[in-house]
């Protein structure tokens, strides 16, 4: 495989670097050097003798083509025993394992180009292409990314995470082999997880069918996105049906055409479209993807790898654009996740032998924001019928399954839309419906037209509640909700808040749906809340005021959302250090409007000023808050403190809320440098 260095990242940090055909890795990942010598043990080894002997694609192909289901299964079982110790996305890369193996097999990657969507399928793609000595490292602090990322490796083609872009960014890329004159790099953009339902999936068919390129769409048709996907897209992809013979004597017919000089490009797109037009007579169906003519196979069984190798054998080097459908069952080989692949999506540690979850001790911890969030809702619906719940693909991720269970004509789970479902929510709202479009904040920020244009300008009375806000943990840069805040502010005609507690999410959503607010955004953190009684009296709370949480005389911490607990903590701490420093605590509730009022009374009594967020410091609450104090010229010194201006990594929350200056720690150590 050529040879390997080290080269410093970060302190304390190495990335791994390979070489192949003289071509050097430009991924820069953050390999920890205590994993960077990691090896299977000799009893992996002796578990799977095939699959130990395989570091990089290079050895895959040496194998002979019968030993592959072999080599399968041997993939799936090393799936399910790390996984099943090391949490990460479990159900979307069993279903994918012979897809895998097929396609490393017959392109020459990395020349060839894979370009992966969303992500959640791609631990075979890692463990085949140099990293299954650290796959155990996976979604760790410094270990393996979660999702594919150039950064890591130069078999990663490009950046994973967020649904739907792997047909536009593969486009590009074959666009540019073509202009480039690489005539024998291939591009494969690989799709599945229910991210055919995103709009952008469509923009980049629409543009590949008119612009010329070779690229093959391989569409992994599991039923799935992370929830069972739904909409139109789903029947339509279920009933599809084309004759593999058929396309054969196409091809070959095609070719001897071409060959005699009777056929261009021209002439080919013309002749597709008619024989659509008399196949889709014949059959009483149109081909949505030969409507567009893009070449279709399928649909085939996307678990007989040796079949998948013959067909990618066949079709890889057709000109022009094609596409190849497979059914796949998530899950595949582990039969809990197959029968309950939502359940599975991510499950967390589990006995592999039983299938049953292994819960980890939540403490004096109250119940999870997702499910105060859902519970609420629910609560809320029963109260008010105009109440009703929208959602991109994550009834359960973010617990609208709870209201779905009790009023499943009251949520619509939209699919993998986000901008649609800020959409369908203002269309719902401008006719009197009142709307709780839940969101991931990261996802949000595909909606982000959509809020300003569709929503803001007309003032809509409709709650966008944004799940996920702040550092989610091992998901890394791509899933973290640090934009939120610096995006929404400069947004008129809007509201922004973040509750401190359950008590206050409630009393936030209860606030939302009374009519006349406008539009409301709420943003609240993954992971458990503070309070085990959170089921409160709700009630309205003034829109733009926050309040005193702790009185003092030296300093004045603001804080806004959960983080404020954090900072809580930190205050005592900074004052048993330093018996002589007192300091004041305000939860501000609101980033928009702002307690000017309250910034107001705090700069009389203050010229010392701390300000903490969970979001990026550049455009934030910290700010928002030196903008007024600038603006009123009040002489106070301000210090913010928020994440940094970079993109956060993986880890576990507590190695990260370190890392980026906003534990415990950090915040004391902020207000006992400010004091002195």
């Amino acid at each position: 495989m050529g040879s390997i260095a080290t080269a410093p990242l970060y302190p304390g940090g190495l990335v791994c670097m390979c070489s192949r055909k003289g071509y050097v890795n430009f991924a820069r990942s953050v390999v920890c050097a205590t994993f960077a010598n990691y090896s299977m043990p000799m009893e992996a080894s002796e578990n799977y003798p095939l699959l130990s002997e395989i570091n990089y694609p290079n050895d895959l192909r040496r194998l002979p083509v019968e030993q592959l289901p072999e080599l399968c299964s041997e993939l799936r079982e090393y799936l399910i025993d790390n996984l099943s110790k090391s949490p990460g996305h479990f159900a979307s890369s069993l279903g994918v394992v012979e897809l895998t193996v097929a396609l490393h097999y017959v392109f020459d990657t990395p020349d060839d180009r894979l370009v992966w969507d969303v992500g959640h399928q791609a631990y075979v793609h890692k463990i085949l292409t140099g990293r299954r000595d650290r796959f155990v490292t996976n979604r760790r602090l410094n270990g393996l990314r979660p999702f594919p990322s150039p950064y890591e490796s130069e078999y990663d083609s490009f950046i994973s995470g967020h649904a739907s872009n792997s047909i536009s960014a593969a486009l590009g890329m074959a666009v540019a082999a073509e202009r480039k004159g690489e005539r024998n790099r291939h591009v494969v953009a690989v799709i599945g997880d229910g991210a055919m339902s995103g709009g952008l999936a469509f923009e980049g068919l629409n543009n590949a069918s008119t612009t010329p390129n070779n690229l093959l769409i391989i569409l992994n048709d599991n039923g799935m996105s992370i929830d069972r996907s739904v909409g139109g897209m789903r029947q339509y992809l279920r009933h599809l049906h084309t004759s593999s013979f058929y396309n054969r004597i196409r091809f070959k017919l095609s070719q001897k055409l071409i060959s005699a000089g009777f056929l261009n490009e021209n002439r080919r797109k013309s002749i597709i479209r008619f024989n659509n037009s008399v196949k889709s007579l014949l059959a009483n169906q149109q081909n949505i993807f030969e409507g567009l003519n893009i070449r279709y196979f399928g649909p085939m069984y996307g678990h007989d790898v040796i079949e998948l190798v013959r067909t990618l054998r066949e079709i890889k080097d057709m000109k022009g654009p094609k596409l190849l459908h497979i059914h796949t069952v998530k899950g595949k080989g582990f039969r809990p996740a197959e029968l309950e692949a939502s359940m599975w999506h991510a499950p967390g540690k589990f006995d592999k032998e039983t299938g049953t979850f292994l819960k980890e001790d939540a403490g004096d911890e109250g119940p999870r924001f997702q499910d105060v969030f859902g519970e609420t809702l629910l609560e809320l619906a029963r109260k008010n019928d105009r109440i009703m719940g929208i959602t991109p693909a994550m009834p359960t991720g973010c617990s609208m399954c709870i209201m779905q269970k009790e009023m499943p004509d009251r949520v619509f789970d939209v699919g993998i839309a986000e901008g649609h479902a800020v959409t369908f929510s203002a269309g719902l709202a401008k006719e009197g419906i009142m709307p709780f479009c839940n969101i991931y904040s990261s996802f949000a920020q595909r909606a982000y037209d959509n809020i300003i244009h569709d929503a803001a300008i007309l003032n809509l009375d409709m709650c966008i509640c944004l799940d996920r806000a702040g550092l989610v943990g091992r998901d890394g840069p791509t899933h973290h909700g640090a934009f939120d805040m610096a995006c929404l502010r400069p947004i008129p005609n809007i509201t922004v808040a973040s509750p401190y507690d359950e008590h206050e999410l409630r009393n936030l959503m209860y606030t939302a749906q009374i009519p006349g607010k406008g539009t409301f955004v709420i943003r609240y953190p993954r992971g458990n809340g503070y309070l085990r009684d959170w089921r409160n009296e709700m009630q309205e709370m003034p829109v733009g005021k926050g309040r005193m949480m702790k009185q003092g005389r030296d300093m004045a911490v603001l804080t806004i959302g959960p983080i404020g607990k954090t900072a809580a903590a930190a205050i005592e701490r900074a004052e048993r250090e330093n018996k002589d420093l007192s300091v004041a605590h305000y939860d501000m509730r609101f980033l928009k409007p702002l307690d000017t009022e309250l910034l107001d009374s705090i700069c009389r009594s203050f010229d010392k000023v701390i300000t903490v967020e969970d979001g990026v410091r550049k455009g934030g609450f910290g700010s928002a808050v030196l903008e007024y104090l600038s603006q009123k010229r009040y002489p106070v010194r301000i210090s913010i403190l928020g994440l940094p201006d970079r993109f956060i990594e993986h880890g576990s929350p507590s190695e990260l809320y370190h890392i980026t200056g906003l534990d415990e720690e950090a915040i004391c150590n902020e207000i006992l440098k400010l004091g002195k």
